[in-house]
């Protein structure tokens, strides 16, 4: 029979290495559990693996900055325009004793009338000849003498533009366009007349000596704004 004493003590040393043992064996397997987490599954392995890159305090590495850029926006349907309504710089004509704007009215510019390209020939001509009245005085009688003349009364002014677009043959007072031409409205040119004044439409551009806006004769002008007809009698020549 063993000693007791060496018994026990045979006794704690198996234990030791038992547990030992078993130390070993929970290290190795969690080292292993750990391995196998951090091992990339799937298609996805070589995506996991990214090598360092190296990295320089003297060159540092360009930024690159993400931006969303909106998708356009689409403009709405260009707006179809009326031909008569047309001002387009880019359809003027750039000849200065004869502008032409594209269309059927006529448009201002500085003073200048620019005769619309589709009106005919005898009322370009008429826009063109006053043109060349914008800086002429008013004068009373003025343009009744003669056609050429250092200032105009109304009707003179409107004489002269009808003259030079073929359609007057000698200078008339105010209270002779009443019976001039064809009664009414004109496609293209208006004469309104009344005893003491006379001033004409022509291609949508009122050419007057009257300043509504200061009440006076100031000389035959364009103007884009129209005045009112009571008193007056409309006429136009036969044909336009």
């Amino acid at each position: 029979m063993p000693h007791p004493i060496s018994f026990r003590q045979n006794l704690r040393r198996c234990g030791q290495a038992a547990l030992f043992c078993l130390l070993v064996l929970f290290t190795f397997v969690a080292t292993s559990s750990d391995a196998e987490e951090q091992k990339p599954r799937g298609r996805h392995a070589e995506e996991a693996i990214v090598a360092l890159q190296p990295f320089s305090l003297d060159k540092p590495a360009p930024v690159r900055l993400a931006y969303y850029a909106p998708r356009a926006i689409p403009r709405a349907e260009a707006v179809a325009q009326d031909n008569d309504e047309t001002d387009s710089v880019s359809k003027i004509d750039n000849d200065a004793a004869r502008p032409v704007i594209s269309g059927r009215r006529a448009i201002l510019r500085n003073g200048i009338a620019y005769a619309p390209a589709n009106a005919p020939a005898t009322v370009k001509s008429a826009i063109w000849a006053a043109n060349s009245l914008r800086r002429k005085p008013y004068v009373w009688g003025g343009g009744h003498g003669s056609f050429d003349d250092y200032g105009y009364d109304c009707s003179g002014a409107v004489s002269f533009a009808l003259y030079h677009a073929g359609l007057l043959g000698a200078p008339l007072p105010s209270s002779d366009f009443l019976r001039y031409g064809e009664r009414g409205r004109g496609k293209w040119i208006t004469i309104y007349a009344r005893p003491g004044h006379t001033f004409a439409i022509i291609a949508g551009l009122r050419l007057d000596t009257t300043d509504l806006r200061y009440g006076t004769d100031i000389g035959p002008r364009w103007r884009t704004d129209f005045r009112d007809t009571r008193g007056f009698d409309a006429r136009h020549p036969i044909g336009l």
